[in-house]
């Protein structure tokens, strides 16, 4: 399959990108609607003055949101892991 050759606007800036599916074209164009949208926000919030600032601020609200994900996952995984230990050795208990 051929790849698609799409330009994302960036806080300005057109980034020339290739994609495999429509689908990655509809979600990297999403994801540039979403980071515009927080530039905006962020820039009308606070005095920032240059872009590289604000964009920073964008990649650590995105970054920490995944790590925040990720740690919840891992403690409902946890939990989750320990029940079914609990179980299991309820099982086993009847059994023997």
């Amino acid at each position: 399959m051929a790849k698609l050759k799409i330009n994302i606007v960036i806080a300005g800036r057109t980034y020339p990108l290739s994609v495999n599916t429509t689908q990655e074209e509809e979600g990297m164009r999403k994801a540039a609607a979403v980071i515009n949208q927080l530039i905006s926000k962020y820039e009308q919030s606070y005095a920032v003055s240059d872009k590289q600032d604000v964009l920073a601020m964008c990649a650590l609200q995105f970054a920490s949101k995944l790590e925040i994900s990720k740690l919840s996952d891992q403690s409902e995984n946890s939990e989750a892991l320990d029940k079914i230990n609990e179980l299991t050795k309820l099982v086993n208990t009847h059994l023997e």
